[in-house]
C-alpha cells in the first residue's frame, strides 16, 4: 500500500503563505471558483490532501476545519459570461487574484497550484505543479474552491436536471454532451468551449 505523502507547512520560512487554487477550470458548464487561505504557522490536519483525492464527505468535513481554523481564507467566483470574454486561462488566474485581495490578513508570498499567473499587487508568488499534494494551504485552497464550486452546481441542478449536474458538476462526460445534443445549451454553458461532440467521418464521438 502506497503510503500518503505528506504535505509541507511552508514554501519559505518566516513569511505568511497564502495558497490559492481553483476549481472547474476544464467545465462546460458553471464558474470557475478559487480559494486562497493562510493558515497558522505549525498547522497539521492528518486527513487533509488535494481535493481529488477525498470523498466527497472528507472534503466537506475539512471545509469547516478549514473555515474555522484558517488565520484568512477566500473564495471567488468568475462567471461562464467572464469565462467567454476573456477565456479559461485569464479567468482562473482573476479568480486566485481575486480571492487574494479578499483576504483579511495580506500574505507576504502565494502558492499557486500549476504553472501560470500573472503577478499580483506586487506580492511575490510561486507556481507549483500538482502543489496541491505538496503543500497544506494550497490543498486546504484546493477544498474551499471544489466544495464552494461543487455545491454551487448541485443547486443549479434542482432547475436545470437535464445535465446532471448534481453528479457531472458541468464537466464533459457523455452524458452531459448528450443533454446538451438533447436539449440545448442554458445560460450557464460556456459558449466559447466546444459544448458538442465532433463529428468524424459521418459519426459522433
Amino acid at each position: 500500500m502506497k503510503s500518503k505523502k505528506t504535505l509541507l507547512s511552508f514554501h519559505t520560512a518566516g513569511l505568511i503563505e497564502a495558497g490559492c487554487d481553483e476549481a472547474g477550470r476544464g467545465c462546460l458548464a458553471g464558474p470557475v471558483v478559487a480559494a486562497a487561505v493562510i493558515l497558522p504557522k505549525n498547522w497539521k490536519n492528518s486527513l487533509l490532501n488535494d481535493s481529488k483525492q477525498l470523498t466527497k464527505k472528507q472534503r466537506n468535513t475539512l471545509k469547516t476545519i478549514i473555515e474555522k481554523e484558517a488565520i484568512s481564507y477566500a473564495v471567488h467566483f468568475v462567471s461562464e459570461k467572464e469565462i467567454d470574454r476573456i477565456n479559461i486561462l485569464n479567468a482562473s488566474i482573476l479568480a486566485m487574484q481575486k480571492a487574494v485581495s479578499e483576504l483579511s490578513t495580506k500574505p507576504d508570498q502565494l502558492l499557486i497550484d500549476g504553472n501560470r499567473f500573472h503577478p499580483y499587487e506586487n506580492i511575490p508568488h510561486h507556481c507549483i505543479i500538482k502543489g496541491d499534494g505538496k503543500y497544506l494551504s494550497i490543498a486546504a485552497a484546493s477544498i474551499l474552491a471544489k466544495t464552494y464550486r461543487d455545491a454551487y452546481m448541485e443547486n443549479l441542478h434542482n432547475t436545470h436536471p437535464y445535465y446532471s449536474w448534481n453528479t457531472n458538476k458541468g464537466y464533459p462526460t457523455k452524458a452531459h454532451r448528450d443533454a446538451i445534443i438533447s436539449n440545448g445549451t442554458t445560460i450557464y454553458h460556456r459558449h466559447s468551449f466546444r459544448l458538442y461532440p465532433l463529428a468524424k467521418q459521418g459519426r459522433l464521438f
